[in-house]
């Protein structure tokens, strides 16, 4: 009998090579005659797995069976969402509140987890990347949101979406803690060589500098914490951005962290592939490389987990939707 090398049956147990992603979706994009873009995004509900999808200019459309099955979600809309992290449940869990943001089409869409009618924001919040609110308030006051191509220009809600103002330009991310409080990125540019992350404790009015750490992930929040993925690393805060811890170096991180279903399971999405913390973003495996179909990474990539399943799912604009089963 012939036997492979040691090395050879340590590469092929490698975590490198047990990534057996597999298609969930094929041609749902074009079956529901979708429009530029096909499928631009995907929410997982944490508690029951369901997939949430967003098929252009068709709306949402969501699986209650892992992807069996799709069907139309919550009332159809015209546009789509396009960066990661632009859709997105209520983080704290205390409502079921469900926010989009879309580049293209509608403005700011408000719904929640049932479906239904969409509370639609004033017209200034449409052609956005992203949008920040304020969760701790059953009715947020204060959103702030990002706008496509115009020079990293923030605007600003103080009145839970009826008016808008401008902010400036110059940004690239950011997150609401209250009605006064929110913490934002500087975009690195020829200008603003050296960013910085700042804080306002005035609604958008005034910003100081925090920390010196700059991104264009957007952060998540878990049980009191914030978590942002930034160039130097994972940073955390608990106290509303006021000083910042760096958990982590980590290199080329672009998305996350995403959380698992144990309390200090993390995942992040780098260039190189998701890797893996169980101890809250101390210490990371190797990565996970992504479906050979995605060609790697690209800033429209898409990562999300299903901690009752334990499966995550990657996709990026125009790809299908894709899904690692890890039991």
């Amino acid at each position: 009998m012939r036997f492979l090398p040691v090395f050879v049956l340590a590469l092929l147990s490698s975590p490198l090579l047990a990534a057996d992603w597999e298609k969930v979706t094929d041609g749902l994009a074009k079956k529901e005659n979708a429009g530029y873009g096909g499928i631009c995004g995907v929410l997982i509900e944490p508690s029951t797995g369901d997939i949430l999808l967003n098929i252009s200019d068709r709306g949402f459309y969501r699986s209650t069976d892992q992807g069996n099955t799709f069907t139309a979600f919550a009332a159809p809309f015209k546009g789509r969402t396009e960066w990661p992290g632009c859709i997105t449940f209520d983080p704290t869990g205390k409502s079921k509140r469900l926010v989009a943001a879309l580049v293209y089409g509608s403005p700011i869409l408000i719904g929640d987890r049932d479906g239904g009618a969409w509370n639609v924001l004033e017209k200034k919040s449409g052609h956005v990347d992203w949008c920040a609110l304020d969760w701790t308030n059953p009715d947020p006051k204060l959103i702030i949101t990002f706008k496509h191509e115009s020079g990293g220009m923030l605007i600003r809600s103080t009145d839970g979406g009826k008016s808008f103002t401008d902010i400036g330009k110059g940004y690239a991310s950011a997150w609401v803690f209250d009605d006064k409080i929110a913490v934002a990125t500087q975009a690195k540019t020829k200008d603003q060589p050296e960013p910085k992350l700042v804080r306002t404790t005035d609604a958008g009015t005034t910003w100081t500098t925090v920390a010196d750490h700059t991104t264009t992930a957007l952060p998540k929040w878990r049980d009191g914490k914030l978590y942002w993925v930034v160039e130097k690393g994972l940073i955390t805060t608990t106290n509303k951005g006021e000083t910042w811890t760096l958990v982590s170096d980590i290199k080329d991180a672009k998305l996350g962290p995403i959380f698992g279903k144990e309390p200090g399971q993390l995942f992040v999405l780098t260039k190189n592939g998701i890797i893996e913390s169980l101890d809250d973003g101390k210490t990371w495996g190797k990565p996970i490389p992504l479906p050979q179909e995605l060609k790697g990474w690209s800033p429209l990539t898409w990562l999300d987990y299903d901690p009752k399943n334990d499966a995550l799912y990657v996709m990026k604009m125009t790809s299908e939707l894709y899904r690692l089963k890890r039991n």
